[in-house]
């Protein structure tokens, strides 16, 4: 079964998540609707694009992701729909894309031409994003403006905090398979050890490991890393021997 994937800067309180479920229900009712995230990094797309590579990975050929970060609405950037390895991306053409189709082994994009009767300056999420993807989750719409494939000149794995969870823990945008496990990550003046999992360190130590959707994730057992380490969204990474 095909899942509509809601991935957002939008935040909990407000009416906004709201309406674009009401929107995909209303179009494609035999879809479920996963909110994957409502937090993404606000306004940031370079972090929010390693976000999503990483978590889209572990969904299904076929499911659609609904991708608003996207501080530019009502600006000249294009609404995008990406196919990367089976599955489907709807968003704007800021670099959100950008990065989960770097990394597919097969990649296509068309521009979004279809306008709604009703297009507001602000709100492209509700009225052209959720419905292209209720169509495409449905199986009824073939994208048919082929353009090229959305690319920016970020590096492959970012240094950087990318997200920070409800427990503190400070995720950031390199893939654990481009680290050795003696690499030492410096965040300021703290240099930060890897471990497997938790319950190998002390509480209140500091720790890198591979978390479940395969980034470098800085945490500090039974603390907050954030708060610890004072670590932010954009905290630039260094990588060292150990």
């Amino acid at each position: 079964m095909r899942m509509i994937v809601l991935f957002t800067d939008f935040g909990g309180p407000g009416p906004y998540l709201g309406q674009m479920h009401a929107v995909l229900t209303r179009l494609a009712p035999e879809v479920p609707v996963i909110e994957l995230f409502n937090d993404a990094p606000a306004f940031d797309a370079k972090a929010s694009a390693y976000l999503l590579a990483a978590y889209a990975d572990g969904f299904a050929k076929g499911d659609v992701f609904v991708c608003i970060v996207d501080p530019g609405v009502g600006g000249p950037r294009l609404p995008l729909v990406v196919e990367a390895d089976g599955r489907w991306f709807v968003g704007p053409d800021n670099g959100l894309l950008a990065i989960v189709a770097r990394r597919a082994d097969s990649a296509q994009a068309w521009e979004i031409t279809w306008r709604p009767e009703r297009l507001s300056a602000s709100f492209h999420g509700r009225d052209l994003f959720a419905p292209v993807a209720a169509e495409l989750a449905r199986g009824s719409l073939r994208p048919s403006q082929p353009r090229a494939v959305p690319t920016v000149d970020w590096p492959d794995d970012l240094a950087e905090i990318v997200y920070i969870d409800g427990y503190g823990n400070a995720m950031t945008g390199l893939r654990a398979q481009v680290l050795a496990g003696d690499n030492v990550l410096r965040a300021g003046e703290r240099q930060i050890a890897s471990a497997r999992t938790f319950s190998d360190v002390a509480p209140g130590t500091a720790f890198w490991y591979e978390n479940a959707n395969g980034l470098a994730e800085i945490a500090v057992n039974c603390g907050r890393a954030d708060e610890t380490l004072g670590l932010t969204i954009g905290s630039e990474i260094y990588i060292e021997a150990g």
